[in-house]
């Protein structure tokens, strides 16, 4: 397993912080390109994980590499055609998303256009957006619990 770091080690106290350096310091570009040669560094991975604005290279990544089996998007849903005319055949999606996040009113459309069909989406109650990361605020723990839980099947899953 790798995790790139596509922040090139900066931190933010927000997520408005953050969202700010990656849309006016790095672009889209820089964080697509820093995903591009973390991947390359990894020719045989298989699944890609997001977790908000990682779920951006995490999709495109599943729908360009060869090797791919599985995306995982955590607080974030892309429409299938970001990257691509369509989702690959055989590639897994999973969508995990707070019900509420205020952060994903554009996400759960998408997620719900998807799911059954090209997604398996995952809906958790509340309004945290990175509701995984452990000692931030919005850390729930129960469904940071489930992700973790369903993501495994779907390792298990594609990997069979």
């Amino acid at each position: 397993m790798h995790t790139p770091d596509l922040f090139a080690g900066r931190t933010f106290g927000t997520i408005e912080e953050g969202v700010a350096h990656a849309e006016q310091d790095v672009g889209v570009n820089g964080i697509l390109q820093r995903a591009d040669e973390a991947a390359a560094a990894h020719p045989k991975a298989t699944v890609f994980l997001g977790i908000s604005l990682g779920a951006m290279p995490a999709y495109r990544l599943a729908q360009t590499e060869p090797s791919a089996r599985a995306c995982i998007a955590v607080s974030a849903a892309l429409p299938v055609d970001s990257f691509a005319p369509h989702w690959p055949d055989g590639v897994a999606l999973d969508l995990h998303l707070k019900s509420s996040d205020p952060w994903g009113e554009d996400d759960r459309p998408v997620a719900w256009r998807l799911a059954g069909d090209v997604a398996e989406l995952y809906e958790y109650p509340g309004g945290q957006h990175l509701f995984t990361e452990h000692g931030h605020p919005d850390f729930d723990p129960a469904a940071t619990e489930l992700v973790l839980t369903r993501a495994l099947a779907t390792l298990e899953r594609v990997s069979g």
